[in-house]
């Protein structure tokens, strides 16, 4: 087959544009490790030269297992971090080197969504206030009545309602699908055009999970906003992205649309992530083998493909060859040196 280059969506299409960016950690040392390291310095790579897109009002998901480095690219991207290379673009200019009052301007147009929102939240701060704050940093010209009137109309958008009887409610007082739900508006209270949404209904009771996707695909609409998501679950990436990425050890392997990612997985890796998704039918068992062994160590990571270690399709390019993205069917990109297998 005659492969053709990665495709790449016009600028004016792309709200964020990441190239080759990296990020490593120094590891630190004591000072016995010091002395025998003579000088020489350990990094982890957490993300180790990735280019992606999002597109203007998508769903961008990034999948993948613990340590792949989801969340640091997450970051990288609303430039909570630095990358260590690399350039990031955000409609149409580099943020990449971002310090100061720069940054801090940015900040209203990027907005996050945590993990824990017990653990994001202020516990001595009520919901009002917390959820207003981003008002006062941002839109400080606003009045007091002008900021109190937009918190209480952001408190019911996001289905906190009566709206004045949580305002002035703790975190502590109120249930966790709500306490996401105030996480919510926090993010949105700015009007911002990129949420960094990092495992947002993780936290959540299962029995909710549904009703906070709902409301995040419904406030995407109203607000027009533009989301990336991040997930180790693909049945939630099912329910809610437009596209997909697929990373692994800091590297993105796949990178298509929902639809094109579930009926075609081209990657051994996809195919093992989607095998391990549950189907809710006790008669039916799972066939496809799942990969043997965990991530490996960030510090030191296997040369050419990353997978190789555990990947069945494994021969010898793969342990040497590190395979780039490159498109095999119509805005659907693999790094597998035998993606052709699945075609």
């Amino acid at each position: 087959m005659n492969v053709q280059p990665v495709p790449q969506a016009q600028p004016a299409d792309n709200l964020v544009e990441v190239r080759d960016v990296k990020k490593w950690f120094p590891v630190q040392q004591g000072v016995l490790d010091k002395l025998l390291a003579a000088g020489h310095q350990d990094y982890i790579h957490a993300v180790d030269g990735i280019s992606f897109e999002i597109r203007r009002g998508e769903v961008f998901g990034l999948a993948g297992e613990s340590g792949s480095g989801k969340s640091t690219t997450g970051r990288l991207v609303v430039r909570m971090e630095t990358p260590t290379a690399g350039s990031i673009h955000f409609d149409g200019a580099d943020i990449s080197a971002l310090e100061g009052e720069e940054l801090r301007r940015l900040r209203r147009r990027m907005q996050i969504i945590y993990q824990d929102p017990m653990a994001s939240l202020n516990p001595r701060m009520a919901l009002g206030e917390a959820i207003g704050y981003g008002l006062k940093v941002h839109a400080p010209e606003l009045g007091d009545a002008e900021r109190h009137q937009r918190t209480i109309d952001m408190l019911e958008k996001v289905g906190l309602s009566p709206a004045q009887f949580f305002y002035g409610k703790f975190p502590h007082q109120i249930s966790g699908g709500q306490r996401q739900r105030a996480v919510i508006a926090r993010a949105l209270i700015t009007h911002p055009d990129l949420i960094l949404a990092d495992e947002p209904i993780a936290m959540a009771d299962v029995s909710v999970r549904a009703l906070l996707l709902d409301l995040m695909n419904q406030l995407k609409r109203e607000f027009n906003l533009t989301y990336l998501f991040i997930t180790h679950d693909l049945a939630t990436a099912k329910y809610i992205c437009d596209r997909i990425g697929i990373m692994y050890l800091g590297k993105l392997v796949e990178v298509a649309e929902l639809r094109e990612l579930y009926s075609h997985p081209l990657h051994p890796y996809t195919q093992a992530l989607l095998a391990a998704v549950p189907v809710p039918n006790p008669h039916q068992r799972r066939t496809q083998a799942m990969p043997e062994g965990e991530i490996p160590n960030p510090i030191h990571p296997p040369a050419g493909c990353r997978f190789h270690p555990r990947c069945p399709l494994a021969a010898e390019p793969c342990a040497v060859e590190d395979p780039p993205l490159r498109a095999l069917r119509p805005d659907h990109t693999v790094a597998c040196h035998y993606a052709e297998r699945f075609l």
